[in-house]
């Protein structure tokens, strides 16, 4: 082992080493970059050099060119030679011209030559403009016109102009041959002592290398002494490492075998799951299939009978299109319930105080429960605002009250509360953490098992007798809640009752103004507005043809279009009322259209028509009446003058904020 003093000696040397291989690694690039600039320079100025010689010599070749060309047109004239003279006349001067225009390329990166280049440019045009008259009328025989155009050409000034600006370019350009001469020598003389300096630095760098080479020698020797230290210290090592490598192998044999039996269990989770979820497909499919076919065997069965009776008894024809209209209204109400719990129903939402919501169904709920049902209300008086659509959380809350008084058998107590509450995240089913309204419903009825309340949201599940109910209200309510970015609850006891709670995020929105039912919305004045000019847009031909003959019917003047497009165009020439549009066509969408027809026209009322609303789509349709498919030709009614009517209420506060701005 080494003293320490000899250690931090021997460091310092070789730092010292370093640093000064460093510093002369740093100067010898410099002065590379230094010498390499140099030539660059000198290069430079012998390209300045050779530039100024072909500009002397292009000079010389313009000036020539220019009297060879003058003398061939004297001869010309004098008609001593006249193909050849001509030819030589026209060569000669083309060659001047060409040699100017060599010229101005030569001197584009000197401004002061390239403006006297286009002076004589210039000059040149003014005699070219003096001599062809001559050239021309010689060639022509003209007798002696030539001789005279030649002879006045001869008596102005522009030839003598041209030589001196030749002789003013020359001069330049032999003064900036001269300073470029000087810039090369001054260039190449350091160019020549930049390279002095590289040599005795090479052989300064040459002595350090060889010093460096033995600090080399040194470093080697003590790595030799570190190796042997090592290699007695590796012996021990090698024991211990054995021993963990034993105890390794322990581990990973442990930890495969962990796993092969998590891959197992995962293997059999996904059988699992896979088999839950066809079971679940199966029965959804089922169940559609059932009710829809039933429903679709009284549309079919009603409309084929009024159909072989239309030459019978009025009633009897009646009764048959009665009972298809109501399997159609069945069908319609069980898509719209699959919408909810697939989420994809159409949502207005709005600022709801919940409680003034349930406080005002109560008529609702007698006439839907009965009078031997006992409903019970106890609402939070200061319960926070939520942001909903009030009409489907009146379904909601309907659903719930039917559910049940079925449970109870039609006689027991039902108990509607509302309540304030905070929840953490995961407290009930999916919710995020947050303030909530909670609704409940809670009945004393029979109860469910842990098996049917497991069950309770899945569709077409019901343990109503066959016919008595579709599955569809426990689901449609949780997917309304779901997409209200709510949840639902569910407890209950066998024999005891069950408690169905909606718990619904607090909103911080502003109210706005009080919207009534839309039965209460209107006067009977306003129900109807006949002979209104109704524009229609609908992409499937029955569709728009049956709400064209309904609208007729209800003494409107409606036009049909199918597509946006068309409907742009009906617009740039006629003026609608009311614009009926339905929400998903291909090309431009319903809320696209009427955003582009609201910014380019008048106001117009608007009512949107829609079976199905996709994702990102319901926002678009909020401050708009909306009617659903499959509808009546009372529902279109009751919606058409509902659209308008609010277009007349709408219409004095717009003029009025307008007038105030």
């Amino acid at each position: 082992m080494m003293p320490a003093g000899d250690e931090l000696h021997f460091d310092w040397r070789r730092g010292g080493a370093a640093a000064g291989g460093l510093i002369a690694t740093l100067v010898l690039l410099a002065m590379v970059v230094l010498v390499a600039l140099s030539n660059d320079a000198r290069e430079q100025a012998l390209e300045a050099e050779r530039r100024a010689y072909n500009v002397a010599l292009l000079v010389r070749g313009v000036d020539s060119s220019m009297s060879r060309a003058e003398a061939a047109l004297g001869r010309f004239v004098l008609d001593e030679d006249i193909k050849t003279s001509g030819s030589i006349f026209s060569s000669q001067w083309r060659l001047a011209g060409h040699q100017i225009n060599q010229l101005e390329r030569l001197v584009r990166t000197s401004p002061e030559q390239r403006q006297r280049v286009n002076e004589l440019e210039q000059l040149y045009a003014m005699r070219s403009g003096e001599l062809f008259p001559a050239a021309r009328a010689a060639a022509a025989q003209q007798g002696e016109g030539g001789t005279s155009f030649y002879y006045a050409a001869g008596r102005v000034d522009t030839g003598p102009r041209v030589t001196r600006k030749l002789d003013e370019i020359a001069d330049a350009e032999r003064k900036s041959l001269r300073e470029r001469i000087e810039q090369s020598e001054i260039f190449s003389a350091q160019a020549d002592r930049l390279t002095d300096y590289l040599s005795w630095l090479g052989i300064i760098v040459g002595i350090g290398a060889i010093f460096l080479g033995l600090v080399a020698i040194q470093a080697v020797r003590q790595n030799a002494a570190a190796r042997r230290q090592a290699e007695s210290e590796s012996a021990r090592a090698e024991a211990l490492e054995q021993a963990v490598a034993e105890r390794t192998q322990e581990l990973q044999d442990a930890n495969e075998a962990l796993r092969a039996e998590a891959v197992e269990r995962q293997l059999a989770e996904a059988q699992l799951r896979q088999v839950q979820k066809m079971e679940a497909v199966g029965q959804l499919t089922g169940g559609i299939a059932h009710d829809f076919n039933n429903m679709l065997a009284v549309v079919v069965g009603g409309i084929d009978l009024a159909r072989r009776r239309l030459n019978g008894p009025k009633r009897e024809v009646m009764t048959h299109l009665i009972n298809a209209m109501e399997g159609a209204t069945r069908a319609a109400a069980l898509t719209r319930r699959l919408l909810s719990f697939a989420r994809s129903e159409p949502l207005l939402p709005e600022r709801v105080d919940s409680s003034e919501l349930v406080a005002g169904m109560s008529d609702l709920l007698d006439r839907t429960l009965g009078e031997r049902i006992q409903v019970e209300v106890d609402l939070a008086r200061d319960s926070w605002p939520t942001y909903v659509d009030p009409h489907q959380l009146e379904n909601a809350i309907v659903n719930l009250a039917v559910n049940a008084r079925d449970a109870m058998d039609g006689t027991g107590i039902m108990r509607i509360t509302t309540s304030n509450v905070t929840l953490k995240a995961n407290e009930v089913g999916d919710v995020r953490p947050g303030e909530y309204i909670r609704i409940s419903v809670t009945d004393t009825g029979c109860g469910m098992t842990p098996e049917v309340l497991e069950r309770a949201f899945e569709p077409f599940f019901t343990t109503k007798p066959v016919g008595k109910g579709t599955g569809l209200g426990l689901s449609q309510i949780f997917g309304f809640a779901h997409q209200s970015g709510g949840e639902v609850g569910i407890e209950s006891e066998l024999g005891k009752g069950t408690a169905v709670s909606i718990y619904l995020p607090r909103t911080e929105s502003a109210p706005a103004a009080v919207r009534l039912h839309p039965a209460m919305q209107r006067s009977e004045s306003e129900a109807h507005v006949p002979g209104a000019s109704i524009l229609l847009v609908e992409d499937d031909p029955r569709v728009r043809a049956a709400t064209v003959d309904a609208l007729e019917d209800l003494d409107y003047q409606p036009v049909a279009c199918s597509s946006g497009a068309e409907a742009i165009k009906l617009f740039e020439s006629h003026e609608f009322d009311l614009v009926i549009s339905d929400v998903i066509m291909p090309e431009m969408t319903g809320p696209e259209l009427i955003r582009y027809l609201k910014a380019t026209h008048r106001d117009f009322a608007v009512l949107f028509v829609t079976g199905y609303v996709g994702e990102g789509e319901t926002d678009q349709l909020v401050g708009y009446e909306l009617l659903r498919k499959p509808f009546t030709v009372g529902a279109l009614a009751n919606a058409v003058s509902s659209a308008l009517a609010r277009r007349a209420s709408e219409r004095p506060r717009t003029s009025g904020v307008a007038a105030k701005g």
